[in-house]
Formats: structure tokens, sequence, C-alpha cells
């Protein structure tokens, strides 16, 4: 450090500013100190880890199959198990032990303290655990349709191959890419910052009359109290569609005001699954960012649905229900399409032109255009507003001083480059193999899976770079689907094969990079969090397709919302979404539907719409550089607002945003402390306290189908919502138009 004899102001500013991050959100929510000598490698650690790590799994894998999925998040675990830690030392033995062959080193089950960068990997383990973020592998859902809706068989070992290979190959090229997305300073990552904010408050001292540990239990025990209504007693209130009560008979009526099957206007929700449902807890999204789903999410489904269904009447959009993911006939009918797979699990052409053209709902086509519109204003959007300020980042980060944080980092060992050449090599050689001898089974030549390699690996970097600095996390599922589609088509695992390899890889790959950040501003040494996120990778992928299998083999009907009893949990609204996807750009193939021969190829202009509107939206702010709320304008969110519709439904968006805006915008705004003491707690304690209790109800009371049969437990009673509206369309359970 250089000083300034004359000026020590001026030489303690300039120290600070060589010890301090670059990034303003860094410098707020990240501590710039670091103890080495606080234990990592603890028994409490193991022992919390895997125990957090198989318990998220089989939940999030058990709560996949529901109308209203819970998935356990990062923060539960994260909130749940600090007073675990804390209860463990101090009730653990503290004599020290030795163990043959590590020479003179001593061990304790109890070294200390519970300590942060033990919490740290416990949560990064838990993350495996929710397949970051996402609740259950995708995978999992290729298992799902081949068994539930093909009605084919899969070997439990091509299965869990499946699995794990698409679970952990992105880790390969994700530890090369460190170097470039982690370690510089102005690749921030802000997604981080909000644990590394959390972790610190939770560790910070707290003498407070009502300490979060105390608000955890108390707000954990009434969420499990009270599901047992909406859970069991009186199932109804998870969605309370009071206008279909009041209009038994009409179709329009039922179709405004159904949360499930319509635009939900009016819908009620007191079940906390059906507001996290699909979206993650609002109480942990920034307010902007409901704001900006809002917008999209009103103008999408109060303006251009109902627009196009009862006045333009866009593709017949009248034949078919306003709000549906299945796929119909130019009749109304369901599509039959066990009829127009062969023997071979190819498309049967003979079948499928007997029974014609695929037809979607209006809600459903408009979701693919408005998906291709999001991929493409996404990239648009980023060159446009964030292009000079990442490639001013990146050139930084490779010529720029290293921050605190990377200084801190040195005094630990890091990852040798073959750990990762090895993990890429293996599974790579895995993942051919399940490609050449069980090719029966997934469909996708041995080209395929390079290819799908290729492009995940491609991407990789680009799409960390936009994330690390934008928060923008552009997804290639479309684009993966479409263009095999195109390649490869009447195969309809090998898309979904190829799109997970294709995707998924490179999504695991960024989220590896973003737990490596985390674990960067944690000083955890970076071979733990390796082997932490390998560890928990591996162990949740089997503990998921063994629930997976499990389900699929015990509950009759699965999945089948048509064949289950009228309120049954099991319908996989997202599987469904994930057949249907595999029907259209798989088994039929985007030609058939989306090309010259299709009734859709219109939606092919939302790419071009997509990719042209952050283009005006930043001329017109270079023409009116005065107007601030031009830049508000994000196409991308407001775009992509309706991404997880279907399966989501306006239910789910409806509380989503209700419930969002109360914690988020009055409650930060008028009652900061405690938002700032208790919100991420309750949000834990509500998701905790659900899940918990859902699981107990399904094994005391579910496995021996003991239910309650009344009119509150006879689902939303809102039959008349799925029907058309078109005069000469005849469809069971409707009434005649």
């Amino acid at each position: 450090m250089r000083s300034d004899p004359e000026n020590p102001a001026a030489s303690e500013t300039e120290e600070d500013d060589d010890e301090v991050s670059p990034i303003e959100e860094v410098r707020l929510s990240v501590s710039n100190t670091d103890d080495p000598t606080r234990p990592v490698w603890t028994f409490r650690m193991w022992f919390l880890g895997l125990l957090s790590c198989s318990l998220v799994s089989f939940l999030n894998q058990f709560f996949a199959y529901h109308t209203e999925r819970i998935i356990i998040t990062q923060i539960t675990v994260q909130v749940a198990t600090l007073p675990i830690g804390h209860f463990m030392a101090a009730l653990l033995p503290k004599t020290t032990f030795s163990i043959p062959g590590f020479g003179s080193k001593s061990f304790s089950f109890n070294p200390g303290p519970f300590n942060m960068k033990e919490h740290v990997l416990i949560t990064i383990f838990a993350n495996a655990g929710s397949a970051f973020g996402d609740g259950s592998p995708y995978a999992v859902g290729i298992v799902n349709i081949i068994k539930a809706f093909y009605g084919r068989s899969v070997s439990f070992v091509a299965s869990w191959l499946l699995i794990v290979t698409t679970q952990v190959l992105g880790y390969g090229w994700a530890g090369l890419l460190v170097e470039y997305v982690v370690k510089p300073a102005h690749m921030w990552w802000p997604s981080t910052l909000v644990q590394a904010a959390l972790f610190r408050a939770l560790h910070e001292k707290d003498d407070h009359r009502i300490s979060r540990t105390k608000f955890f239990f108390f707000a954990q025990l009434f969420s499990m109290s009270w599901y047992v209504v909406p859970g069991y007693l009186f199932t109804t209130l998870t969605n309370i569609s009071w206008v279909c009560w009041i209009f038994s008979k009409s179709v329009t009526a039922q179709q405004i005001g159904s949360g499930m099957r319509g635009l939900g206007v009016g819908a009620l929700t007191l079940d906390w699954a059906a507001v996290t449902s699909f979206l993650f807890s609002p109480l942990i999204s920034p307010f902007f960012a409901i704001v900006n789903v809002f917008v999209g999410y009103a103008l999408t489904v109060y303006v251009v649905i109902p627009v196009s269904y009862w006045g333009l009447n866009v593709y017949n959009a009248n034949r078919f229900p306003i709000f549906s993911s299945h796929l119909f006939t130019a009749q109304g009918q369901k599509y039959n399409i066990p009829k127009i797979v062969d023997n071979h699990f190819e498309l049967n052409v003979a079948e499928y032109e007997k029974q014609g053209r695929i037809h979607l709902s209006v809600f459903f086509a408009l979701t693919y255009g408005f998906g291709f519109a999001t991929i493409a204003s996404t990239l648009t959007h980023v060159v446009c507003f964030y292009g000079r300020e990442i490639m001013e980042r990146y050139r930084a980060s490779s010529k720029g001083k290293e921050d605190i944080h990377t200084k801190l980092m040195r005094r630990y060992k890091d990852i040798p480059s073959w750990w990762f050449h090895s993990l890429l090599l293996v599974t790579l050689l895995v993942s051919l193999a399940l490609c050449i001898f069980l090719k029966d089974q997934v469909q996708m030549p041995w080209w395929g899976l390079l290819f799908a390699g290729v492009l995940a690996f491609g991407f990789t970097l680009p799409i960390s770079i936009i994330t690390a600095t934008t928060n923008q996390t552009p997804g290639l599922n479309i684009i993966t689907e479409y263009v095999f589609g195109l390649i490869y088509p009447g195969r309809p695992i090998a898309n979904v094969c190829f799109k997970t390899y294709g995707y998924i890889s490179m999504a695991q790959a960024v989220s590896f990079l973003s737990d490596f950040k985390l674990g960067h501003y944690m000083k955890i040494p970076p071979r733990s969090m390796f082997l932490v996120q390998f560890i928990g990778t591996m162990l949740a992928g089997t503990i998921n397709i063994g629930v997976a299998w499990w389900l699929l083999n015990s509950i009759k009907n699965i999945c089948h919302d048509d064949l289950l009893p009228e309120g049954s949990p099991w319908t996989c609204p997202g599987d469904r979404v994930f057949f249907d996807a595999s029907v259209i750009w798989g088994l039929v193939g985007p030609k058939r539907i989306f090309g010259s021969q299709g009734n859709y190829s219109a939606m092919n202009w939302f790419f071009l719409g997509g990719a042209l509107g952050p283009i005006i939206v930043w001329l017109l702010h270079k023409a009116f550089p005065k107007q601030s709320w031009i830049p508000l304008i994000n196409l991308p969110v407001l775009l992509g607002a309706t991404g997880m519709m279907p399966p989501a439904t306006p239910l789910n968006y409806n509380a989503w945003i209700f419930v969002g805006t109360i914690f988020n915008f009055f409650i930060f705004r008028y009652r900061k402390k405690w938002w700032q003491r208790y919100n991420y707690v309750l949000s834990a304690a509500l998701d905790s306290g659900v899940a918990f209790m859902t699981v107990m109800l399904y094994f005391s009371l579910g496995l021996e189908n003991k239910s309650l049969n009344w009119w509150g437990n006879d689902g939303e009673h809102c039959p008349l919502a799925a029907c058309p509206t078109a005069k000469g369309i005849i469809v069971d359970g409707c009434p005649a138009n």
C-alpha cells in the first residue's frame, strides 16, 4: 500500500479503495473479513447437510406430482437448520480423538460453536436436493411421461443414469470457467447477495425479545396446524372460485371466474401451497419484480386472452377451453396421443392423418408465442441495455485489480483442473454408453448427445456473464426442442433427452458457478464447495428417482386428471406440459405444428417481434433521455411473466402478487424493522410447515385412502370452465351450444 505523508486521509482512502469490492451492492452485503481457523468439515455439517439434502429432495419430488406443488427452497433450509446446528453444538460431546491413518490430527464431534461456514455448506447441500431451485431434476419428467403418459416401460438403471448425468455433466466445464466468472470482482452475481446478507443476519447476536428462532418455531407450528384445513378437512379453500358457485350453469361465467381452468377473476385461496406453487415464495421476491410480473401477467390474461378468445376467435379458439394444456382435435375432443405412437415409439403417420392436425387452446398457443418472443427479446435487451456494461466489466475482470474477497480466498487450496476434466470425461462416457447401449429406451443417437453438449457448453460462458452482471438467465429449453425437432422428428423421448442435456447441462453449470460465487463471498474452501455440490447432487438424484419410481408404481392413474377422483392432488400439471411438449416438438414435430404444415406458423413471427421490441425501447430511450420511465420497460420480464403458465394458473398468480405486494411493499415500507428481522424467517416457516404437514397427512391418511366426502372436498366446483363455447361442438359433460 502506498502512503502520502502530506495527506494521511488520502492514503487511508486509497488503501480502503484497494481493499473493498468495486461493486457497491457487494460492499453493503458481504463482509471483508475472514477467519480461516473456523472448522468446516465437521460432523454437524455432514449430518445436517446429508439430512437436509435427503429431506429436501424427497419432499420436492413428492410434491412435484401435486396440483399445488410446494418447493422447499434453499432459504427454508438456511433458516430451519440454524437452531438445530446451535442445539447440536450445545449437546454433542467435545472430546477429541484420533483416527488411524490421519497422523497426529485430532477430531471432535463438537469442535466449538456452530459457525457460518458450516451453515453455508449445509445450505449448498440442500440446494443440490432442490435441483437448484427447480424442486425436481428436469430428467425425472422424462421418466414420468414414459411411464404415466405414454404407458411404456423404462428401466430403473437407465432412469437413474439419465438423471445423474444430466445433473452433473455441466459441472465438468463449469469448473473451468471459475477464473472468468467467479474470481473477478466485476462478476458479482446479484442473486447470491440475498443469501450472503441473510447468513450475516442469522449469525448476528440476537438479544431481541422475540428471537428469530422462536418466531420460526411458532410460525411453523401455525402453518402446520392450519394446513390440516385446506389440505384435508376443507380442500375447496385451496381454490375458492365463488363466481362459479353463483353462475353454476354458465360456461362463460365459469371461464371468467375459475382460478384453475379460467381467468381467475375473483378467485381466492387460503392455502399457502397455492400461493407458492411454481412461483416460489412471494416474500423473497423484490417488489419491482412483482410489479413487472403483474403488468405482463395482467396484459396477457386480462387483455390478450379475452380479445383472442371472445373477440377475434383466434385459431377457432372457442372450439376449445380457454385455459388448458391438453391437445385437441379440430372438433374440440382431446387428442388420442397413444393412437399415433407406433410399436417403435415413433410417429404413426397414418393414424396422425386420420385424427388430423393437433390443436391447442388459445392460451397454450400464445404461451409458446410469448416464449419465442421472450428468448429473442432477452438477447437483444441485454445487448442494447447491458452490452457495454458487460463488456466493460468483463474487461475489468481480466485487467482490473483483485478485490479483497479474491485476496482472502488465496489462502485456501484451489481445485486441481484434473478434477473437472475427470468429471467431464467420466460423465460424458457414461452418457454416451447410455445413448449407445440403451438407445431403445432413450431414443437419442450418440451424435445428438455430443450436439447437445456442444450447444450447452457454447452458451454457458455468455449466459454466465449475463447472469453475473444483470441477474437475467436466458433459457435454452424452447430453442433446443425446436432445433432437434427439425433435425430428428418423430421421436418424442429423443427430443426431451436432447432438450435436457442441452438446456439443463447449461443451467446446472450456471447454478454451480453461482454457488461457487456464494462460497467465494463467504470464504468457503473451494475443494469443500466442489465435494459438497457433487455428493449432494448424486445423493439427491438417487432419492429423486426412488421417490418417482415409488409414486408412479403405487398411485393408480397418477397424472391423469380425467381419471382421478375429483379433487385428487396427483394431477402432475408440470409433467402434463412436459408431455405435451414431447408430442409437439418430438413426436409430431415443429414442421407439422409451427411450420407450413401446421396451424400455428404465425407464432414464429413472435421471434422477430421479441427481437425488435427492446431495440425500439432503446431507441426511444436515446431519443428521449429525460423520460426516466422508458428504460424501466423490461420486455423480457413483461413477455415472460406468464412463462410458468401452464402449469401455473391465474389463482397462483393472483395470490402470489397479492401476498407479495402486502409484504414487500406495505410491510417493507411501513414496518421495515419487522420486515428485516422476520420476513425471510416467516417465508421459511410457512414453506416448511406446509411441507411437513402434507407428508404427515399422506402417510397417516392418504395411504389408507381415508378421505372426507362432502361438498367442501369436491374440488373447485367449476366443471364448465373446461368447456368450449362454439356452436356444434359436443364434449362430454358440457352443455350443447
